[in-house]
Formats: structure tokens, sequence, C-alpha cells
């Protein structure tokens, strides 16, 4: 199992060293607990230090600038954690009638009623006066009702020219990223932007890559995770997707999969391909090939899709469809949660 090594604030003087450090630092691999050893040599301590560094930099505890991002590598089985889009009672978030409107507090108490270990909190429900206060009280609530915030999602557009409306973008996700980290979510949906009328597609390209950047940057300096949503404009086709995020030079950008936003002759195999860039995925009820009428989507594909690509992280359900979300929704958990138990 792993290990968490906790590095003091004081100078580590028995290992012939006087740097500073407060940070919990996951250790990727089997190792002894280092703090009910005694004596530790400093020759053994250091060998497995960069034994440590190695395996974490690909993560960037090292650093948020990297290269490229290559297809995540994950050791052991795939693991999927069960969570729920707030965006699935978007109608009742936007309530004006009192008695049928739904807070953030509500939705996270649904979740927890229901078996979610996540609760994905969209940004567009939470109140537009929010600040530190309010966010740490959901985080509070979120902690006490067992619930894990699995992320936030944010609606932006790094597709538009070089100037004050892009930059104001930028500095809104950067916002967004400061309030997830105060109520612990640890990644962020992003969007890359419509096919753009005033620029090339190129420059728009070049201009989403340098935005994520630039976000990845200030969301690794708080351990958040942004990732790219496959949701139509320069990225509606895998491969514009993939060309994006393998540009982007972070370790701390990947895909955020909707199945149901490929609207291709193969969506499937278009899935499968991000599948491995995943650091989040989000199941949609209905899958719709280029030219056909909308299908139901088949789990159980999707779920063996994603044991294939070895993915680990949370499964979320974005309900859109028309049946009323009280009813549709705690049906269609009980089915991704026997899914997911199915070859646990």
């Amino acid at each position: 199992m792993p290990r968490l090594l906790r590095i003091t604030s004081q100078p580590v003087e028995q290992f012939g060293r006087g740097k500073l450090a407060s940070r919990l630092i996951l250790w990727p691999f089997p190792s002894i607990d280092w703090a009910m050893q005694s004596p530790v040599s400093r020759r053994n301590f250091l060998k497995k230090s960069l034994q440590a560094g190695a395996a974490v930099s690909g993560l960037g505890l090292l650093g948020n600038r990297a290269k490229a991002i290559e297809p995540f590598k994950r050791s052991g089985s795939p693991r999927f954690q069960l969570s729920l889009a707030a965006y699935s009672f978007r109608d009742f978030f936007k309530s004006k009638d009192a008695d049928g409107k739904l807070d953030l507090f509500q939705f996270i108490d649904f979740c927890a009623q229901h078996g979610c270990e996540g609760a994905e909190l969209t940004s567009y429900y939470f109140p537009k006066d929010a600040g530190p206060d309010y966010f740490t009280q959901i985080r509070r609530h979120a902690f006490l009702r067992g619930v894990n915030v699995s992320g936030t999602a944010v609606g932006n557009n790094f597709a538009l020219p070089k100037g004050d409306k892009l930059a104001a973008q930028i500095r809104d996700v950067k916002r967004w990223i400061d309030n997830a980290a105060l109520f612990g979510a640890p990644h962020i949906r992003v969007f890359a932007g419509p096919v753009p009328k005033d620029i090339s597609e190129t420059d728009a390209r070049k201009n989403c890559i340098e935005a994520l950047e630039e976000c990845c940057e200030h969301a690794g300096g708080h351990g958040i995770f942004l990732g790219l949503e496959n949701h139509g404009g320069i990225v509606a086709q895998a491969d514009g997707l993939l060309e994006i995020v393998r540009a982007v030079k972070s370790p701390w950008l990947g895909v955020n999969l909707d199945t149901g936003n490929f609207h291709t002759k193969d969506p499937y195999g278009d899935l499968a391909r991000c599948a491995p860039y995943a650091v989040n995925v989000q199941f949609k009820v209905a899958v719709r090939e280029s030219g056909q009428a909308k299908q139901d989507a088949d789990f159980p594909r999707l779920f063996e899709m994603l044991r294939e690509a070895k993915y680990q992280g949370y499964v979320v359900l974005e309900y859109e469809a028309k049946e009323d979300p009280w009813t549709a929704v705690p049906a269609l958990l009980k089915e991704m949660k026997q899914l997911i138990l199915a070859r646990s």
C-alpha cells in the first residue's frame, strides 16, 4: 500500500539535510514506514528520494511545467468512483419557485442518499455572490455527508482572438481554480471553444493551447487538474481534441471524456481513442452517430472501454434526457453502481 511521508517544517538533520518542507507527499511505490525506522541512513534516504522523484515527476509534483502529455500510465486494476453532476438538475437549480428550487447543499444530500462517492458541483449553480465562506461551508457539508467533491465545471471559450476577451476568459478560469481549491474540487472541466468566425481555426487552436498552458500552470499550483471536454467546436473530432491535449505542455491537463459528445461515424471508437487521456468521465444516457438519431448509450460497453484503458477515477452521471431527473437519476445511478461492482 502507498505510504504518506510527512516532511515537517524542521530541518531533517539526521539525513544530513537542512532543507525545510511542509507538504504531505504520496509515495507512489511500496515502502517501509521510515518514521518507524531508526536509524535511517543518509544513503538509503537519498536513494529512495531519487526513486520517488522519478516516480512523481510525471504528476508535476516537482514542477508544473513539463513536456506534452502522453496517455496516463496507471498501475494496478481499473477503479471507478461513482459521481453525479449538478447539471443533471439544472432546471431545479434555476427554478424561480421557492418550493422547487434546489441548492448545492441539498444536491450533496441527494448524492449521499443515493450512494454516490462524489458530487460534481457545476460552477453555474453557485450563488453569484459566493465567496470563501460559502465555499468552505460546501466543503464542510460534503465531508460530513461522506461525499467527495469530484470536480466542478466552467463555461469558458479559449478559441477567441488574442485580446481583452480572451484575457477575461483566462482570468475567469483562474478565478474558478482558486474557488475550487477552497471547496475541494480536484478537477475542473473546461471547454476549448466554438469554431471561430473572425480568426482561422489554426490560430484559434494556437490561442487555446496557450490559454490552457497558462491556466494549467495556475491549476498545478493548487494540485488541480483541468479536463478538456470533447464539446463540439474545435474539439468536435477526436483528432482535434487529441491534437490540443498533446500540444499542451503541462502534467495538469487531461481529457474530460463526455460519452455523448462525439457525433461522428464511430463515437465509441473515438471515445476509446481518448480514454487513455481521461482524468474525468461523464456518462450521458444517449449516443448519436453522424447522420443518425440518438440511441440509448451502451453502459456496459462504455465501462468495458474504460477498463481496457485502465482508467481510475470518477464516472459522473450527467443526465440530460427529458424524463424527470428525480425519477430517472436514481435508477441510472443504481445501474452504474451494479456495472462498477460487476468486475471489481
